[in-house]
């Protein structure tokens, strides 16, 4: 089923894929346009982390692709937002006496054979069982399945061939340190499947993000990679047991830090947008300035059109607040086709 929805998709990659080819490089460039980062693909359209959605993105003329990472029970790096799987899967059908105490299925318990066997679909919240965004694609589909990094990067390296378009990836090593409690180090298995499929550095368009600094650290440090490292914020009260000040890594001293290891920073979009005051007006932090003032490139997620933050009209309005008001280096969106058509709109109109 997964080949004749690419068989659908492919020809509108290459009939949609703008032209000539662009490369994309990791220095900034005040003269060059932010970058489109689509978030999980084209999850807007598709289930995230689809190898149809990523290659509904690439057609759609997506910089980036994301990538999040998680392994399985034999070592296998494959492609899910978080650690478990009953969010976007039907596991606890297929497999209803595999959950944890706490009630969730894990990926890092089930083989790839056992993970390539449950049905994807698009994101359900847990509490009620309904989908997350009402409108997107239909849960019921039985469509999709979960894939390895390898598998997806050769869909990029297919893609870029044949529409002779290069789309580059964003790879987020999701919770490296809790894998390494668990047994599993994901950071020689990321590197390892990187290497193989030819990504080593900021000449083969590529980012690695994470939350953790002390990954992104060792990644620096330790491994010694030459591949650009973006270091994620969050708040802290999202992962009590990540023990990361994000309050302070915002802070011009904290952010001089983390340029010492990281090529940028991957802010949540309320960090650098606060709603509006008494008068109406934005709220906004300093964090874009100061983030450039210590030399980071600033990629905040994610921007949605069917969840606007408080204070924009639309998605024209809140993509002019970030690449023109705020001048971020580039953006993680649900909707690349939008962020891509008004990307350019956006910039010349503000000239």
């Amino acid at each position: 089923m997964l080949r004749r929805i690419l068989r659908f998709l492919l020809p509108m990659a290459i009939a949609m894929t703008p032209t000539p080819a662009a490369t994309f490089n990791t220095e900034p460039d005040p003269a060059r346009a932010p970058i489109i980062i689509a978030h999980r693909g084209a999850s807007a359209y598709l289930p995230e982390h689809t190898l149809a959605a990523k290659a509904m993105a690439h057609a759609m003329g997506a910089d980036f692709l994301e990538q999040d990472v998680v392994l399985t029970r034999d070592g296998q790096a494959i492609v899910l937002h978080d650690l478990y799987l009953e969010g976007v899967t039907d596991v606890a059908r297929r497999f209803p006496d595999r959950a944890r105490a706490d009630g969730r299925w894990y990926a890092i318990d089930f083989s790839l054979a056992e993970i390539r066997s449950l049905r994807l679909h698009e994101r359900l919240d847990p509490a009620t069982g309904q989908p997350v965004f009402p409108a997107r694609f239909p849960p019921e589909a039985d469509l999709f399945r979960i894939h390895t990094l390898e598998e997806e990067l050769s869909l990029i390296h297919g893609l870029n061939r044949s529409t002779g378009r290069i789309a580059g990836i964003y790879v987020e090593l999701k919770h490296p340190a809790w894998h390494i409690a668990e047994g599993q180090d994901p950071v020689p298995v990321l590197m390892r499947t990187l290497d193989r499929a030819g990504y080593r550095g900021p000449e083969d368009d590529i980012y690695i993000q994470c939350f953790e600094p002390d990954t992104l650290k060792r990644l620096h440090s330790e491994n010694g990679t030459r591949i650009p490292l973006i270091q994620l914020i969050g708040e802290s009260d999202w992962s009590p047991d990540l023990p990361v000040d994000f309050e302070r890594m915002r802070t011009p001293e904290g952010l001089t830090a983390v340029a010492e290891y990281a090529r940028g920073i991957g802010p949540w979009i309320g960090q650098i947008h606060q709603g509006l005051d008494d008068t109406g007006a934005h709220r906004t932090t300093r964090l874009v300035a100061d983030a450039h003032a210590a030399g980071l490139l600033v990629h905040p997620y994610t921007l949605r059109r069917d969840a606007l933050p408080e204070g924009f009209r639309d998605f024209e309005a809140l993509l002019h607040f970030v690449l023109v008001d705020q001048r971020v280096d580039g953006v993680f969106t649900d909707h690349t086709d939008l962020a891509v058509r008004l990307r350019r709109a956006i910039i010349d109109s503000s000239r």
